[in-house]
C-alpha cells in the first residue's frame, strides 16, 4: 500500500500493479481497493493500474464535510502520482465511480482518455439529499445493516436478491462501507446526468452500458456522448450492472491502447 495526501490533507490509500502506462480505477458504492483485484489483474500486463480507496473506505481519511469537489480532488491527486511515475494516465470509473471520474474530468483533472460504466443517472425520481441524512442517521445509531438496506432497496434490487447478499461473506464489509453511502448519492446528481458540466469535458470519452441492464443505463450511455465533445457510447451484449472483468478489460485495452 502507498498513500498519498488530497488537496484538503486527507491520506488517499492506493496500490499500484502492473506494467505500461498508468490506468486509474475508480470504483462505486461498497467498494474498496480490493473490489478492484481481478480487473487489474487482468489489466496489469499492459498497465501499471492504480487502485485506490475512495475517502472515508479502507486505509484512506475522510476530512470534513463531505463535497464533490473535495472527492474529486482526491482522484487528481491519485492521477498526479500516475503522472509523475508514467505520464497523464487513462481512468476507469464504474457506477458512482463512473460518475466522480466524470465530474473529475469536467473539473480539468488530467486524463489521457476516460471510459465510464454505469454511471447512475437513471433519470427520474432519484436519490435525494433527505434520503441521504436519512442513511446518515441510521449509520450513527449503529444501525449500519438497515442504511446498507434501504440502499440497496434503493437500487431495485429485489427482496431475494438482498437476502442473498446479506447472507454473504462480503456483507460485513457493505456494512462497514455504509456512512460512505451518501457520498454515492450526491454523485447520482438525483438520478439526472449535469449535462452542462460535462460538456466542459476536453479528453476523449467513452461511456459504456450493459444491454441486460435497465433502460436508463443506456440512455445514460447515450447522453453522456452526446454532450462530451467527440465522446462516444457502446453497449456490451450480455453484461448487466456488475459487468465481467474480462469483457470490461477487453473493451478497455482496445479504447485505451
Amino acid at each position: 500500500m502507498e498513500s498519498i495526501r488530497s488537496k484538503d490533507g486527507t491520506t488517499i490509500a492506493f496500490d499500484r500493479t502492473g506494467h505500461g502506462p498508468a490506468l486509474v480505477i475508480v470504483m462505486g458504492a461498497f467498494c474498496n481497493r480490493f473490489s478492484t483485484t481481478d480487473l487489474a489483474g487482468a489489466m496489469d500486463a499492459g498497465f501499471t493500474v492504480y487502485a485506490y480507496d475512495r475517502r472515508g473506505r479502507g486505509d484512506s481519511g475522510d476530512t470534513g464535510e463531505y463535497a464533490i469537489e473535495r472527492e474529486a480532488d482526491d482522484l487528481a491527486a491519485i492521477t498526479a502520482v500516475a503522472a509523475e511515475a508514467g505520464g497523464v494516465p487513462f481512468v476507469y470509473g464504474h457506477s458512482s465511480g463512473a460518475a466522480l471520474a466524470l465530474e473529475a474530468a469536467s473539473r480539468g483533472v488530467a486524463m489521457q482518455k476516460l471510459a465510464v460504466y454505469e454511471p447512475p443517472y437513471t433519470d427520474d425520481d432519484g436519490p435525494t439529499s433527505s434520503f441521504a441524512d436519512e442513511l446518515r442517521e441510521l449509520v450513527a445509531a449503529g444501525r449500519r445493516n438497515e442504511a446498507a438496506e434501504r440502499f440497496l432497496t434503493l437500487t431495485g434490487a429485489p427482496v431475494e436478491m438482498i437476502e442473498q447478499i446479506k447472507a454473504s461473506a462480503y456483507w460485513p464489509n457493505m456494512q462497514a462501507l455504509a456512512h460512505t453511502l451518501p457520498y454515492d448519492i450526491a454523485l447520482c446528481n438525483g438520478g439526472s446526468a449535469p449535462v452542462e458540466r460535462f460538456a466542459r469535458i476536453d479528453v476523449p470519452t467513452l461511456a459504456l452500458a450493459g444491454r441486460a441492464s435497465p433502460t436508463w443505463a443506456a440512455e445514460a450511455a447515450r447522453a453522456i456522448a452526446s454532450v462530451v465533445p467527440g465522446g462516444k457510447y457502446r453497449v456490451l451484449d450480455g453484461q448487466d450492472h456488475n459487468v465481467a472483468d474480462e469483457a470490461i478489460a477487453s473493451v478497455l485495452t482496445d479504447f485505451f491502447v
